[in-house]
């Protein structure tokens, strides 16, 4: 009787379905679980080369306009609240900043080129249809300061124009108090200045802009992605543009950066 219990209670237990936690596949774990600072966004070349509608994108937020010089500007929300802090900070040192640019995509970037390209927009006083007409050293001048469309930095929302459009206005007075307040203390929110003066440790690229600033927690990684994905071969569109190649634009302007600003 015992022996014939004793077989039936070990058979039952064979047969009984196993209670153990089922494993959890990587795929079934939530992405916020996974995500750490190391982690880099898989951006787009659309994204990267300004080809997208900043008011339809989730990560962009309208600048409010007491921060702004017009409406209706855009950038990443995570560069803006950066910004906020900031501004904010400044502000106890009695310094203020206006954004003056923000995002400009592709097609505004077009604009801008073409006016500067065709002679609508005078560059130095001249009309450069005109007096330069060599493709090469036109695109070259107007390089100077202002990018190819698809090549800017403005098309990534991390990026600010502040205060002023000459580097004259941040070497005396009130201007050089705003420079130097932002040298000081813009890393600490994340800031860079992209375009610092060239000289041996950046000998191309655009001229010194101490006015534009970037957001680097999500710039650096964009411009690794330009590094990775970007080619001139890419750059098309928009008058102008098959000298991308023979200037090797990529190269020599998208990461012809201040050091600071990629690591």
């Amino acid at each position: 009787m015992f022996l014939g219990l004793l077989i039936c209670l070990l058979s039952c237990a064979a047969d009984k379905p196993s209670q153990k936690t089922p494993a959890v596949s990587e795929a079934s774990v939530g992405s916020e679980q996974k995500v750490t600072p190391e982690v880099k966004k898989d951006f787009s070349i659309e994204m990267i080369m300004g080809k997208f509608n900043p008011e339809k994108e989730v990560e962009f937020v309208e600048i409010d306009l007491q921060h702004a010089s017009n409406k209706g500007m855009y950038m990443q929300r995570e560069a803006y609240e950066a910004f906020l802090k900031m501004t904010a900070t400044a502000k106890k040192d009695n310094i203020s900043f206006k954004i003056i640019s923000a995002t400009r995509n592709f097609f505004r970037q077009k604009t801008i080129w073409e006016k500067k390209w065709n002679g609508q927009t005078k560059v130095d006083g001249k009309d450069l249809s005109k007096s330069i007409k060599a493709p090469k050293d036109r695109a070259l001048k107007i390089l100077e300061y202002s990018s190819m469309p698809g090549t800017s930095r403005h098309h990534w929302g991390t990026d600010i124009d502040i205060n002023n459009l000459e580097n004259s206005y941040f070497e005396k007075g009130q201007g050089k108090l705003e420079y130097d307040w932002l040298v000081a203390n813009g890393p600490s929110f994340g800031f860079c200045q992209p375009y610092s003066p060239i000289g041996p440790e950046r000998p191309k690229g655009y001229f010194e802009e101490k006015w534009h600033w970037s957001y680097m927690p999500i710039s650096k990684p964009l411009t690794d992605a330009a590094e990775a994905k970007l080619r001139n071969e890419m750059i098309s569109g928009f008058d102008g543009s098959e000298t991308a190649v023979k200037i090797d634009v990529v190269k020599h302007f998208v990461l012809g950066i201040n050091r600071a600003c990629r690591h």
